[in-house]
């Protein structure tokens, strides 16, 4: 019941805490009704002014003005009524107006300079500076275009007061003022404070992320555009008062190469089209969509669904249109009350730009399955790396020089192949009478062989076989034995390695050596024709060889050996650098995998020595693949990252498609790692993350891995809400888990959990240790259970969810009963303690938290007792520091001090080993504690100083870096009194 002062500003706190929404902005709606019927000033302003926030941060921005009218005539008729919070509210908001009126085009300009005019009397009679009502200004001058940097420079020369706008956003206005004017390489650095965490409000950097965006992408940092991305959205996404940072990061999507992540954001954010509250930025949230939408319809997707407005099945073609209408009409307005067509030019602009880069930028979250198109997902081409030969106009010289090309394993026969195959297929294609192509049947025949080897590379092992066989009998008929043994030969082969089960059928094998070596000795085989058959069984040979590791039965072994050293043999006696190149990688992969990486990365360079010298530079990428693999598992990362950046290089240069590139950059990110260039590491693994994708179902366990080393990293650098973004991606609703091993989802959720509270996201990290827990509720490993626990107990907690909290302690005493976990058990008691005091109100805890820290204790002395496994000196000294902790924020001093001093006296006696960094840097924070406690609490400096002198002495003597800068620091803090 709202029926005294006191009750409605119990709501009105109340109501302060509720997340920014529609519930909020209800609420504040009723409490307004509410302090109505009181003749009090105080109620009446506070809850006319949390209204407004309320609009402000809902989208609801245009409803400003009237509110604020009411709190103004408040103000007129009794200011002393005003609270000090309130008086200095009422000037601040002056400013929410002035916005408000500048972003609604219904309302005229004279009555938005009137109220400039206003602002102005206001601050000045009230004894306030000016800067902010030239940042009004300057504002409006932006928006109309007019005298737009005379207006920047009345604003920006002087110098800020206490009702300027935040440092943040201040910044963000004037780094816009230079991204308008085309200076981004100016915009970014200004922009540099708020984009490095040392400027920030409850809106930033979130906002100066989404603006940074094609600033970032144009300047080629795309590092910091992909960082930027991921953190900025995360706060943005499905926020009212982010309507137009959700426009700039769907417009950062479609200009990146993002299309398809782009399509998500705009699902995820429908309900955005019915935020109608603050037509400004709605005319840029709807611009962005449009800039999405449009790059879609250009490359031939209009018939493909897409998300809009609600109440309507929208497609790209139909939600385009629908844009175009909304926000030209929307801009002609702002332009026709502005007299300018400022505002219509920068839309425009912005709907003209293209696509920033040549390829995708790999941002390394995974994109739900969405709709697709007809023809394949939309895709920037990537620029050509090298020079391609023109096609032969005359066929049969375009049928010679396909076959040439394949006979050297040029990546072009496969174009020039889909060629022939184009023509060929014309009605009015006619078989030449040039005797140097052979008949129609063995064009068809070379045909059917390039169809099979497609679905081979779309690994449809089904249509491939029967391809090959369809291939085989062309050639047959053609008079061609040679090249029909050669493609039943393949059929052997092509299962092995890729479908479980599959077995090298060696009779089989063996009966086609001997055709080949028949037909070949009669002339009925070329060359390399025969070679196939050869590396076909050095391939199974190899299967085999493999599959029998670590110990090959001698047998295998011998036929490994026998196979490719024939298969060798012959292609040096038959003059074949590809084929002779291609053995030895056959060698060199075993030598690898027995573990002689040595050898086998010396025969891999004689490989690449051998194919230079033949001058076949497109048979590079595969084997620098390999030796980048091997140097990064004989711990030469640094070469290993040379080899793997040429090896994705050469395949790039020579349009090698099959090239494996998902494991390859993975690999390179790994290299990248150890070497510590952790920027490198993060584009390697996020392109990675982005090839598995592309590979569909059968590669999801693979881009999850990716993913969760991905966030390692990011976290390891200080990114964890990037590491956050990326793990969220791969169990977003959307995107299903069901191609992951439970254990893969039950580490993406703990790993997500972690990094929420990192962030200090207590409520959501509290979810996601729920689900957690449901997940791996059936598992036996108790100890699982145990850590599961302990990790929720202590985020519950710190998300004010004690009931919830309490229970998962009481999991974690159950599983450790069942599989003792001392340590981990001990530590979350005496964590649980110090949150009660802290977090649930003080003294009156006192006692439940020492209980805690005795069952703690407990549990040492039973392990003591039982000879389970556990680490007593660290168990004793963190219960003295918990104790210490618990007593101190109790008032209780001095028993505070003898339990910091016997957790100081643990960690520096029975520390093992004695000296060792981890006991001495314990320690050190026991001497911080004891002496905040002996010099604040108890008011003797003199005592904390020399207590903190010996610490010092003795944590640089133990190689300490950070705690001698943080005791230091104290002392001269008690020093100077």
């Amino acid at each position: 019941m709202l029926d005294t002062t006191d009750a409605v500003m119990a709501g009105l706190r109340e109501n302060d805490a509720r997340p920014y929404g529609r519930t909020r902005t209800v609420t504040a709606e009723e409490l307004v009704d509410a302090a109505e019927q009181f003749e009090d000033t105080g109620v009446r302003s506070m809850a006319l002014l949390e209204l407004m926030e309320a609009y402000e941060y809902d989208g609801e921005r245009s409803k400003s003005p009237v509110v604020f009218a009411r709190v103004l005539k408040l103000w007129d008729q009794d200011p002393d009524g005003f609270g000090e919070w309130a008086r200095h509210q009422v000037y601040w908001r002056f400013k929410w107006v002035a916005a408000a009126l500048m972003d609604t085009p219904d309302v005229p300009l004279p009555a938005i300079r009137r109220w400039h005019t206003e602002l102005r009397d206001r601050y000045r009679k009230a004894g306030f500076d000016l800067q902010p009502y030239y940042a009004q200004r300057y504002h409006l001058a932006a928006q109309t275009g007019v005298d737009v940097q005379d207006a920047y420079e009345l604003w920006t020369a002087r110098p800020r007061t206490e009702l300027s706008d935040c440092h943040a956003c201040e910044t963000r206005a004037r780094a816009r003022h230079f991204v308008d004017a085309g200076d981004d390489a100016r915009a970014l650095e200004v922009l540099a404070p708020v984009l490095d965490g040392r400027s920030s409000c409850e809106q930033e950097p979130y906002l100066s992320q989404a603006a940074a965006l094609l600033p970032l992408l144009r300047r080629g940092r795309l590092d910091e555009a992909r960082s930027a991305h991921l953190t900025g959205y995360r706060y943005a996404r499905g926020k009212a008062a982010m309507l137009a940072a959700v426009g700039q990061h769907i417009e950062f999507c479609a200009l990146s190469g993002n299309e398809p992540r782009g399509l998500e954001l705009l699902a995820e954010n429908r309900d955005l089209f019915a935020v109608t509250g603050e037509p400004s930025a709605r005319l840029e949230f709807l611009t962005g969509v449009e800039v999405l939408v449009a790059a879609l319809a250009a490359a031939g997707h209009g018939e493909l669904p897409v998300s809009g407005p609600a109440g309507t099945a929208w497609t790209v073609d139909t939600l385009l249109a629908h844009l175009r209408t909304e926000a030209d009409a929307l801009a002609a307005r702002f332009d026709a009350r502005n007299g300018t067509d400022a505002v219509g030019a920068a839309r425009r602009a912005r709907l003209a730009a293209e696509p920033l880069l040549a390829e995708p930028l790999a941002l390394g979250v995974r994109v739900a399955a969405a709709p697709e198109p007809a023809t394949s997902a939309p895709a920037v081409v990537p620029a050509p790396r090298r020079t391609v030969e023109a096609e032969p106009e005359d066929f049969a010289a375009l049928v010679l020089r396909a076959r040439e090309l394949e006979l050297l394993g040029h990546p072009d026969a496969d174009r020039l192949w889909k060629r022939i195959a184009e023509r060929a297929a014309a009605a009015d294609f006619t078989h030449p009478e040039d005797a140097g192509i052979g008949s129609p049947e063995q064009l068809r025949a070379e045909l059917a062989e390039q169809r099979a080897h497609e679905a081979l590379g779309r690994d449809d092992h089904a249509e491939g076989v029967a391809g090959l066989l369809a291939a085989a009998e062309l050639f047959e008929q053609a008079g061609l034995p040679g090249p029909a043994l050669m493609t039943r030969t393949r059929t052997l082969i092509v299962e092995l390695g890729d479908v479980e089960g599959a077995v090298a059928d060696w009779p089989a094998l063996d009966a086609a050596l001997a055709r080949a070596e028949e037909l070949h000795a009669a002339g009925g085989m070329l060359d390399d024709d025969y070679l196939i058959v050869l590396q076909s069984r050095a391939y199974a040979a190899h299967h085999d060889l493999v599959g029998a590791l670590p110990e090959p039965p001698a047998e295998t072994v011998a036929r490994f050996e026998a196979a490719v050293g024939g298969y060798r043999r012959a292609a040096v006696e038959l003059g074949s650098a590809r084929r002779a190149a291609t053995s030895r990688q056959y060698l060199a992969d075993a030598a690898a995998r027995q573990g002689r990486l040595t050898e086998a990365a010396a025969e891999l360079r004689e490989v690449l020595a051998q194919l230079d010298e033949a001058e076949l530079p497109w048979q590079t990428p595969r084997v620098l693949g390999l030796l980048g693999q091997l140097l990064l598992q004989g711990d030469e990362p640094g070469q290993a990252v040379e080899v793997l950046h040429r090896a994705l290089a050469e395949a790039v240069r020579w349009g090698e498609d099959a090239y494996p590139y998902a494991p390859t950059y993975m690999m390179l990110g790994h290299a990248s790692m150890q070497v510590e260039d952790f920027g490198g590491a993060v584009r390697a693994l996020s392109e990675a993350a982005a090839r598995f994708d592309r590979q569909g179902a059968g590669a999801v366990e693979e881009a999850a891995r990716v993913r969760l080393q991905l966030a390692d990293v990011l976290r390891a650098t200080g990114r964890a809400a990037d590491a956050v973004a990326v793990l969220e991606s791969v169990l977003d609703a959307q995107a299903s888990t069901a191609g992951l091993d439970v254990r893969m989802v039950a580490q993406v959720r703990l790993d997500l959990a972690r990094g929420l509270v990192e962030l200090e996201e207590h409520r959501d990290a509290a979810e996601e240790y729920l689900r957690l827990a449901e997940l791996v509720s059936g598992w036996e490993d108790q100890e699982t259970h145990t850590m599961v626990a302990c990790e929720a107990a202590l985020t519950l907690a710190k998300a004010d969810r004690w009931d919830a909290a309490e229970a998962a302690l009481g999991r974690a005493r159950e599983a450790h009963r069942k599989a003792p976990q001392v340590d981990r058990l001990a530590a979350t008691l005496r964590e649980f303690a110090q949150l009660t005091m802290c977090e649930r109100g003080g003294a009156e805890w006192l006692d439940a938290a020492l209980a805690l820290v005795a069952e703690a204790d407990a549990l040492g002395a039973a392990a003591e007792r039982d000879g389970q496994e556990h680490n007593g000196w660290y168990l004793r000294g963190g219960s003295h520091y918990a104790r210490a902790r618990c007593l101190a924020i109790a008032d209780r001093f001095e028993e505070a001090l003898a339990e910091a001093e016997r957790a100081v006296a643990v960690y520096g006696q029975e520390g093992e080993p004695a000296g060792s960094p981890q006991p001495e840097s314990l320690r050190a924070e026991s001497v911080r504690l004891a002496a905040l406690i002996e010099g604040g609490d108890l008011g003797r400096p003199g005592a904390a100083v020399k207590r903190l002198t010996e610490a010092i002495a003795r944590s640089e003597a133990a190689g300490l870096t950070e705690a001698p800068r943080v005791l230091t620091e104290l002392r001269e803090r008690f020093a100077a009194g």
